[in-house]
């Protein structure tokens, strides 16, 4: 297990709460070995005028999931993460249901975090590839 300790789904509902998150209908829902899941669903809050999925809709899913991720890896008193990098690949569009993206880590390092993240719909197609690169930054000393 990579995670700095042993964590839940429910250890980030109170911390994304009255964010972006809520804003867009993210869910986390759940936390593997190495990887983190969530969804978001394919609605009026994350539509562009097309009525398809807008892609920095599929963005904030990715990012969001990395940044859980790394969060989760380092020590919450000594660090933090923050998004230094992303690149989306938007593959399909997506019109129902819900976007659902699995983090998985291709490079774990003490001063960044690469994450591969793969968003797909409701059938398990792909619509979104993203790579996100992750800068952990130590708390300053008091």
């Amino acid at each position: 297990m990579i995670w700095f300790k042993e964590y839940t789904v429910s250890d980030w509902d109170n911390r994304i709460g009255k964010t972006i998150h809520d804003s867009l209908g993210i869910e986390i829902v759940g936390v593997g070995q190495n990887t983190v899941e969530g969804k978001m669903p394919i609605d009026e809050r994350t539509f562009q005028p097309m009525k398809i999925l807008h892609g920095g809709a599929s963005v904030v899913l990715a990012e969001s999931l990395g940044s859980i991720g790394s969060a989760m890896i380092v020590d919450p008193e000594k660090y933090y993460a923050v998004g230094q990098s992303i690149n989306a690949n938007h593959v399909r569009p997506g019109v129902k249901g819900f976007a659902n993206g699995i983090a998985k880590p291709i490079h774990i390092g003490t001063r960044s975090h690469i994450w591969d993240i793969e968003i797909t719909n409701d059938d398990g197609k792909l619509m979104c590839s993203c790579r996100l690169t992750m800068a952990i930054v130590a708390i300053p000393k008091k």
